[in-house]
């Protein structure tokens, strides 16, 4: 079974393979020649020469691109660390950029960086952080421009590709989503006086200076009030249709004002940057007058509770390796139509006492086999956590030692193809030898209680799979063999976490997997529930169901749920006053432990 799923994933890419093996890795990192004379621009804020020639290769396409730009790092919580609301629009350069806690960068940073193994660097920025928009006045500050040009110099001055987009920036995103008509309008002015601004100003510029439609905004969050108070009226169609205008917007813009921008490399933001929405069909790609020098970018935190939040402390089961595994293969989607395929971000964040996590290199390890199999090109999200900017020190020696290994200068002998083959054999053998903690045969029906805490910093097997393995640490659990109709006692203690309990609840479910399969049209009727120690009292009627089909649930309490489905069971029989939220999350407070005892049986 695991060998057939590992046949149908790893499907060899011999097109793309055959552009590959033309040239070693280390071809594409030469520096062009040193220009005498600084950049315009760059002359009235610095002394720096550029080590950038202008140059455009016209016969390069973005699918090889995504191979030749190595590895990248973003320069993260610096230039898109959004300061207006509080600085103003007219403040120095300097104090937006370290607005958010990290230094001013400088060439010795980013040296620093290259010299960890990094290739390239993407420049989130702010530019409405020095722009007046709301008087109808899009005009960026030229102090900004010339320091994110000059940011550019320091980048192409280390060898490296550089990438620069139009980040968060405080939200403005969501006029698009306006109720009102001009706001609406006014967004799209916005965005085409911005970006004709930017690629004047950078036009300049080499094709390894790339430029990025948007971030994760161009998408549902459109509809995000931040500024745009009554912003939310686009549907979920409406959003892509707008995403798509917004991407051809940038496309048209940028090539309209000619010079090396007519073929330059353009990075186009997918829908949310998610994976599983811009392979939706109503994304669209858009149109472009020059063929093979577009590619897209998604963004991966997966499961967002293990690489951003704090609340899943282990990774690495053969469900997790196989979900990253699937999710790259349906970036192929657009890596066989002609298109580079760029991953803008990924990271897995420290603990909370500013350590690794466990398997936090595993995590890595097969994210970037994953990039080299299938010839994408990865961006690390850093905040200073792992490559600490200020003093150019590294939190973990194991963790650099690693991505140093992964550079262009490291595999300069190797090829594509090597590298690829090498990956693939990798990604093999981490399946194989990945932990199988969660699987139940189809036969076996195994109760628990799924459990998120109200800041989301602790977690227990959420999800309709039964996963015990996906937990915070120090959290132990009682879960219960089904073995037919019968009173079960499930638990869940949260003493042996950092905190030593779970602060409220924002989802909590009962839950018995497969128990749709064998045992149909039965209820999990509760009988008491335990906090701390002391009965709770619930507030309305539960009720059965199933999301999937295959495990039984009974929510505790759901904010997600607005409607009650159509096929539920209940104890008595009756559906009145029932509520996915029996539960009520403001009286619960510090939950150090929770039981929940119930009667397993045939529905009335």
């Amino acid at each position: 079974m695991r060998e057939s799923k590992l046949k149908a994933l790893f499907v060899t890419i011999i097109a793309v393979a055959a552009i590959f093996s033309l040239g070693a890795c280390g071809s594409s990192s030469e520096e062009n020649p040193v220009i005498s004379s600084p950049i315009d621009g760059v002359a009235e804020t610095s002394d720096v020469t550029v080590s950038d020639d202008g140059s455009v290769r016209l016969e390069l396409t973005s699918v090889e691109l995504a191979r030749l730009m190595g590895g990248g790092i973003n320069l993260s919580n610096t230039m898109e660390a959004y300061g207006r609301s509080t600085l103003g629009t007219k403040r120095p350069v300097s104090e937006y950029e370290t607005h958010w806690g990290q230094p001013e960068t400088t060439q010795e940073i980013i040296d620093y960086l290259k010299e960890a193994g990094f290739d390239s660097l993407r420049i989130p920025v702010a530019w409405t952080n020095m722009m007046d928009f709301e008087t109808g006045d899009y005009t960026i500050d030229e102090a900004l421009l010339d320091r994110v040009e000059e940011i550019i110099v320091y980048a192409r001055n280390a060898g490296m590709y550089v990438t620069i987009n139009d980040h968060w920036d405080g939200g403005w995103w969501g006029m698009f989503g306006s109720a009102n008509a001009d706001t609406r309008a006014a967004a799209m002015d916005l965005y085409v006086s911005m970006w004709t601004q930017i690629a004047e100003r950078y036009n300049h510029f080499s094709d390894y200076l790339i430029f990025e439609s948007a971030n994760e905004e161009l998408g549902f969050r459109l509809n995000d009030t931040d500024i745009a108070a009554d912003s939310g009226t686009l549907n979920d169609d409406a959003c892509f249709e707008m995403t798509n205008i917004i991407n051809q917007a940038f496309v048209d813009t940028v090539r309209g004002t000619g010079g090396n921008n007519a073929s330059r490399f353009l990075l186009i933001a997918g829908f949310g940057t998610n994976i599983d929405t811009t392979v939706d069909d109503r994304f669209v790609m858009p149109t472009d007058t020059i063929d093979d020098k577009l590619l897209i970018s998604v963004h991966y935190y997966d499961p967002d509770g293990y690489c951003i939040n704090v609340s899943l402390s282990t990774w690495g089961s053969e469900k997790d390796y196989l979900h990253m595994n699937e999710q790259f293969k349906k970036m192929e989607k657009f890596s066989r139509r002609g298109y580079g395929v760029v991953f803008g971000e990924y990271a897995v964040m420290v603990d909370r006492d500013g350590t690794p996590k466990e398997n936090t290199l595993d995590w890595h390890r097969n994210f970037l086999n994953n990039c080299d199999y299938f010839g994408f090109h990865p961006m690390l999200w850093d905040t200073s956590q792992f490559y600490i900017r200020a003093d150019l020190s590294y939190l973990d020696e194991e963790f650099t030692e690693f991505y140093r290994s992964r550079s262009l200068l490291a595999r300069s002998e190797m090829t594509f193809d090597f590298i690829m083959e090498e990956a693939y054999y990798a990604l093999r053998a981490d399946l194989s030898n990945a932990k199988d903690l969660g699987r139940l045969p189809d036969d076996v029906a195994m109760a628990w209680l799924m459990y998120n805490s109200g800041d989301w910093s602790v977690i227990y097997s959420v999800g309709d799979d039964y996963s015990p393995e996906s937990k915070s640490s120090g959290v132990e659990a009682t879960d219960v063999l089904i073995t037919g109709p019968s009173v079960y006692t499930v638990a869940v203690d949260f003493t042996g976490t950092i905190d030593g309990f779970a602060n409220g609840v924002v989802f909590s479910a009962l839950a018995i997997a497969n128990g749709e399969a064998l045992y149909p049209d039965y209820v999990m009727d509760i009988l008491s529930i335990e906090i701390n120690g002391e009965p709770y009292e619930m507030v309305a009627k539960p009720y059965t169901a199933s999301d999937d089909g295959k495990t039984t649930r009974v929510n505790l309490y759901n904010g997600w749920v607005t409607a009650i489905p159509e096929k539920i069971r209940t104890a008595d029989g009756s559906i009145d006053g029932v509520s996915p939220s029996p539960v009520d999350p403001d009286a619960l407070g510090q939950v150090k432990t929770i039981s929940v005892t119930f009667d397993f049986r045939q529905a009335d």
